[in-house]
């Protein structure tokens, strides 16, 4: 039997008349990496967006830890607590140090101490290789570093899903490796992680299932070493063939 942490169930997604999720199904097995790819534009973060209730699905379910989160009486802040995003864009308060990003919410949102948040904050910092960063702001940091802070600051919460939505396309090249290299580490480390991306080699390296998206419709899904190696669907291969040339 599956332990299956996530289940949707024919989701639809439109912004005005445009459809972007069409009739989407897949689960999330506990403790699996699973990653989302495809060309821009299918519907790959929306999808993301739509687990954690930041978009709400017209039509569908999701069913997270058993419970259909889309049911009227649902707290979508609990969920959130439970499902954390890593964005794009850091999303780092300027105003505050690294540390304090990365304690913020856990004292906030779940009530810890200072004393207990910022000892777990600090060793967090020391997992993504930014122990020596703690009083630092993030402008002072660069684009590699300030998304190793927000994978931190995702940690803190020490959440059930990390999701992950393409957390390297706003790096420079030179610094996409070393963010790469935080979430294979997580990656190894059990956690249960969602995540788009573009980068193809880790997707394969890392990945337990990979799902592709085209148009706003899941295409295909298989283990990587299957999707790369014999992709079923034309369209798969396409893609596959301008990506990987």
């Amino acid at each position: 039997m599956t332990d299956n942490i996530i289940q949707v169930e024919h989701v639809a997604k439109h912004f005005g008349s445009l459809e972007v999720l069409k009739d989407i199904s897949l689960e999330v097995e506990r403790g699996q990496v699973v990653t989302i790819i495809g060309p821009s534009g299918s519907g790959k973060s929306t999808l993301l967006r739509c687990l954690n209730l930041l978009e709400k699905p017209d039509g569908g379910k999701i069913i997270f830890e058993g419970q259909d989160i889309l049911a009227p009486g649902i707290k979508i802040a609990d969920i959130r607590k439970k499902e954390v995003m890593v964005f794009q864009h850091f999303n780092l308060f300027k105003n505050m140090t690294v540390l304090r990003n990365v304690t913020y919410a856990p004292m906030v949102v779940n009530g810890k101490s200072r004393e207990e948040a910022d000892k777990d904050g600090r060793e967090l910092l020391a997992k993504v290789g930014l122990a020596d960063k703690a009083g630092e702001y993030p402008s002072r940091l660069s684009g590699g570093q300030q998304q190793r802070v927000a994978i931190a600051r995702a940690m803190a919460m020490h959440p059930d899903v990390l999701l992950l939505d393409e957390p390297t396309s706003a790096l420079d090249p030179e610094m996409v490796k070393e963010v790469l290299d935080v979430i294979r580490e997580l990656a190894q480390s059990g956690i249960t992680m969602v995540l788009v991306t573009h980068e193809m080699g880790f997707a394969r390296d890392v990945s337990d299932m990979i799902h592709f998206m085209d148009g706003g419709y899941l295409v295909e899904s298989a283990p990587p070493t299957e999707f790369f190696a014999h992709p079923k669907s034309e369209r798969a291969q396409k893609f596959l063939s301008k990506i990987l040339s």
